[in-house]
């Protein structure tokens, strides 16, 4: 491969420089996404077209040179395909059009085991590959357990998910059923993106910061480690990303040659205290300092890359590109990681 960086990098191997993108990369900031994406009726027609996501996919690193692609798709790829479909609504989120009241209506949903409401993204997968291969990597994903629960039993987007985390102490039987079959499709999931071309993982528990410190030891983590573990068999790197929980990252430190994904809200300094001097980092600009002046951006890139220090790094943003940002702003991002050296 030509640009290996990133996979190195998750390895904790040495690089020559720090390698970097970026979360929401493909699409929102971006008007040639803007311009496919107008053509289409909705969010999820768009994802039923491989021929678009793959072209979505492909757009940031012709724009900015960035050292993976990741695939365009969605976290709740993986409801859907269980049989708890959901709407996109534009300036609301996702909109789901069942209830979970019962562990009745949890027994009533599939785990996903075979490709049928899962192969858009995987021909997506295999579009990039013929683009991609021998150049730079492709990252897979999905959401974490918990945070797919999380919408779930929520029914929609929300701030604190009150509803899904009574119900962990409500229906504790019925929310572990959930969670098992979440997770057992999400391995399913990743297997398959692996085996069409997934060069590594990333996990997205974005929602892990809304539970406190008992109810994640009992509800998120169990089963991100099961996830972890499961796919690890398939000698890919594999990054968790964790919003908003900095006591997860001792955790996670537990889970082998895991990358850890920090949010803005993270101290890197600390965070390596915490994850010891052998696993990978990810992070952590907050996004919002895009809209900061060239000179700015730089500076604080720098201060972050420093603060990462010389150990396993990888460059991103502490979450993903807000959609009214500037691409020249976040082309100054990369420019200046690509940059740096210590």
């Amino acid at each position: 491969m030509r640009n290996d960086l990133l996979l190195r990098a998750a390895l904790g191997e040495p690089t020559d420089r720090v390698p970097v993108w970026m979360m929401r990369q493909a699409g929102r900031v971006l008007p040639q996404y803007r311009k496919i994406r107008a053509g289409v009726k909705d969010f999820k027609e768009f994802l039923a077209h491989p021929e678009l996501t793959a072209e979505a996919t492909l757009q940031p690193v012709s724009e900015w040179d960035v050292d993976a692609a990741i695939i365009f798709s969605d976290i709740l790829v993986i409801p859907e395909a269980m049989g708890f479909p959901f709407e996109m609504v534009e300036n609301t989120g996702p909109i789901f059009t069942k209830k979970i009241n019962t562990i009745n209506d949890i027994k009533a949903l599939n785990i996903v085991s075979d490709e049928t409401f899962i192969n858009p993204t995987l021909e997506t997968i295999r579009l990039v590959k013929k683009e991609i291969t021998g150049q730079l990597p492709l990252i897979g994903f999905c959401g974490a357990p918990w945070t797919i629960f999380a919408y779930m039993l929520e029914g929609k987007s929300g701030k604190d998910f009150s509803r899904a985390r009574r119900f962990l102490l409500d229906e504790p039987e019925a929310a572990q059923l959930l969670l098992e079959k979440i997770t057992q499709s999400s391995i399913y999931y990743l297997k398959q993106q692996i085996k069409n071309g997934a060069d590594i993982i990333q996990i997205f528990d974005t929602w892990a910061g809304i539970l406190g410190y008992s109810l994640f030891k009992q509800y998120s983590f169990p089963y991100l480690q099961k996830l972890f573990l499961a796919i690890a068999e398939m000698e890919v790197p594999i990054i968790i990303f964790l919003r908003g929980c900095p006591y997860g990252i001792r955790s996670l430190s537990l889970l082998p040659k895991a990358v850890i994904g920090l949010d803005w809200m993270q101290i890197p300094a600390e965070a390596r205290a915490l994850a010891g001097p052998n696993l990978t980092l990810q992070g952590n600009l907050d996004p919002s300092l895009l809209y900061a002046s060239e000179e700015r951006i730089r500076s604080e890139t720098l201060s972050m890359l420093k603060d990462f220090g010389s150990l396993h790094t990888i460059a991103n943003l502490g979450h993903g590109l807000y959609p009214d940002i500037d691409k020249e702003k976040a082309r100054i991002f990369v420019d200046t990681v690509k940059s740096f050296r210590f």
